[in-house]
């Protein structure tokens, strides 16, 4: 038998009212993969998360969470994932670290882990949650969901409030658990946030996935822009010709253009030429996020 997906859904679907949630979402998450579903604000992202971990109803289509049904066994499956909602609010009379010992005591677990990433966040555990602000807050939401060494980690939004050092000490820690053979669901609009610690992302676009795509694949069908400096005359034409390459434009021993895909060719054959110089823009996935939303309306299954 195979392994079980950690996250399955089919045909997943949440209206509120006559407004639209999400529609028929399929998805499947690997076992130990860093999966990251992108989209704008509104786009259905947390819905999909507050349906997979049953604090809201989906109305039609059905999930499975590491292997268990998300309404009949959905207490089961609290219990053994980390999650962090987009909104993290909790008892603010509390100090940091009387909540996360809360937490542990619910899971029947220790506060050793949850020291070692506050100390790694410049978390103070004595402080009061009310007094905290909202990037030490998320610290604490973080912490929590990361705390129990779950198999199997939800994240909505991970990196509200963080300032950039601190995202960046964020996305090392993923990349470890990851290693370590965790699976992580990051829902995320930040796009070289998802382009740094994603193997696989799913564009969600009004409700519906648009693509699940692994992120070098993505990378592939980005743009890259190309100036090459060269020491004598070349010819437009030549240029023209090589596959992937297009608006070609030369002035005065100049080459400019862009590039879809490998720079293989384009650069074999610039080097029958004296190269001055090379410059190029990097690929990012914004590019190809902006291409699925200024498209016409398709899914995928």
């Amino acid at each position: 038998m195979g392994k079980t997906a950690p996250i399955s859904s089919k045909n997943l679907t949440k209206f509120y009212g006559k407004h639209r949630g999400i529609s028929g979402v399929n998805l499947e998450i690997n076992e130990g993969e860093v999966f990251g579903l992108l989209g704008p604000n509104g786009a259905g992202k947390t819905t999909c998360i507050r349906i997979f971990l049953d604090f809201i109803r989906p109305t039609s289509g059905s999930a499975t969470v590491l292997g268990m049904d998300s309404r009949s066994e959905s207490v089961k499956i609290r219990q053994n994932i980390g999650y962090l909602p987009g909104d993290f609010i909790t008892y603010e009379k509390l100090t940091a670290e009387e909540l996360l010992q809360y937490f542990a005591n619910l899971r029947g677990g220790h506060l050793r882990k949850a020291k070692v990433l506050a100390a790694r966040f410049d978390l103070d555990l004595s402080r009061k949650i009310g007094e905290l602000s909202r990037g030490n807050r998320q610290k604490v939401g973080l912490i929590q969901a990361f705390m129990s060494d779950p198999k199997l980690l939800i994240l909505d939004e991970p990196t509200t409030g963080l300032d950039p050092l601190l995202q960046q000490e964020f996305h090392a820690l993923v990349l470890e658990e990851a290693e370590s053979g965790k699976t992580l669901f990051v829902s995320s609009h930040v796009l070289p946030e998802v382009e740094i610690i994603c193997d696989r992302v799913g564009i969600i676009r009004e409700g519906s996935i648009v693509a699940v795509e692994e992120i070098a694949t993505l990378r592939k069908q980005t743009v890259t822009k190309i100036a090459i400096e060269f020491g004598q005359a070349v010819s437009r034409a030549d240029f023209e010709k090589v596959t992937g390459v297009s608006e070609v434009t030369i002035k005065d021993h100049h080459l400019s253009c862009n590039v879809t895909g490998s720079l293989d060719s384009l650069i074999k054959l610039a080097a029958k030429y004296t190269v001055v110089n090379i410059q190029s823009g990097h690929p990012a996935l914004e590019e190809v996020f902006l291409t699925f939303y200024n498209q016409p309306d398709k899914t995928v299954d």
